[in-house]
């Protein structure tokens, strides 16, 4: 499928959901959209990831340039903002296919439904659930695959870009890995999942079983995409959904280096990095045991290699378990400790 990827205003830093597609997914990208950069190339802000061109709108575009449009920014809250509306209206018109991971559903507005209809698009709403999940029946732990979760000190640390680095570096060794997305970003690039965020709370762990059951005993490795924190005022509650549903047999704790406070406007100091193994394993251990047996730490910030590498070194020993930033240094040691 060949895709224009929306980010508005946002790209790269606040489109993370741009980037997981740019970085792993098998799309081809024909450019992506943002306001405030027309001139750019993605390579020149992000040159590890495709290169695609950067342009103002849909309309900045050849008709026959893509299939579909997709929506690369993952706001808090998962609204959608009009100002995306005439883009999403032009891909419409000119019978393209729209996929969102917003909690708002393009399927449910009138404007974009008749449009799609009309034209012959189809709006994808991959962070709906479909209808027949229910709870866990805590089985997850009888599969052959073993299970390896990434957890994480706070929202938005690289969870999801863990679990993609660690799951195609196995696949690199010869080891039959698959991922288990949970996350509208997980699911853009891997093509299924179940969107954990957006579950019924009784069933936040039966979605991710479900996953586990349908895998588990298709592949030697399971690497499951972890959300949130235990410890966020907001997302604690999906984080422990998919611990206990999971029934991971190792975890991979993930932490953006210079992160002091919780995301998104919280007045929630990060603690210690050992307080989080304590309560990651804690809550891990009446259900199904699973120790913290690797670190991810994400060193986007820090421009020098050297700094970079002593913030990683500080990490591993503050963690206890081997650790590295999968994305600049590679996966081999963290691999080790899991394999």
């Amino acid at each position: 499928m060949r895709v224009a990827i929306l980010a508005h205003e946002k790209f790269p830093d606040g489109a993370k959901t741009a980037l997981g597609v740019l970085r792993y997914a098998d799309y081809e990208v024909a450019a992506v959209l943002d306001r405030d950069r027309p001139a750019d190339r993605v390579n020149d802000l992000v040159p590890d990831v495709r290169d695609a061109p950067i342009v103002s709108g849909v309309s900045d575009l050849d008709p026959d340039a893509a299939d579909a449009l997709l929506i690369g920014i993952a706001p808090v809250g998962g609204g959608f903002e009009d100002g995306w509306r005439e883009d999403v209206r032009t891909a419409l018109e000119r019978g393209w296919d729209v996929v969102s991971g917003l909690h708002y559903f393009l399927e449910d507005d009138e404007e974009f439904a008749a449009l799609a209809a009309e034209y012959g698009g189809e709006l994808r709403d991959v962070r709906r659930p479909h209808d027949d999940v229910t709870v866990a029946e805590g089985v997850a732990g009888e599969v052959d695959a073993e299970v390896i979760l990434t957890v994480g000190t706070d929202c938005n640390v690289g969870k999801m870009t863990a679990t993609m680095e660690l799951a195609r570096a196995a696949e690199e060794r010869g080891h039959d890995a698959a991922v288990i997305p949970t996350g509208q970003t997980g699911i853009m690039i891997e093509g299924w999942g179940n969107p954990v965020d957006r579950v019924v709370s009784d069933f936040t762990a039966g979605a991710v079983e479900e996953m586990i059951v349908a895998k588990g005993d298709e592949h030697d490795y399971l690497f499951v995409e972890g959300q949130g924190t235990i410890i966020h005022p907001a997302y604690s509650a999906v984080t422990c959904g998919i611990l206990h549903g999971s029934r991971a047999d190792k975890l991979v704790l993930c932490h953006e280096a210079g992160r002091e406070t919780i995301a998104h406007g919280y007045d929630t100091a990060i603690p210690p990095i050992p307080t989080y193994v304590d309560l990651y394993e804690g809550l891990a251990e009446p259900v199904s045991p699973a120790r913290v047996h690797a670190g991810a730490l994400n060193t986007y910030g820090i421009d020098d290699d050297g700094a970079a590498r002593d913030a990683v070194e500080e990490y591993a020993d503050a963690l206890g378990a081997p650790a590295t930033d999968l994305v600049r240094f590679g996966a081999e040691g963290v691999l080790d400790a899991l394999l």
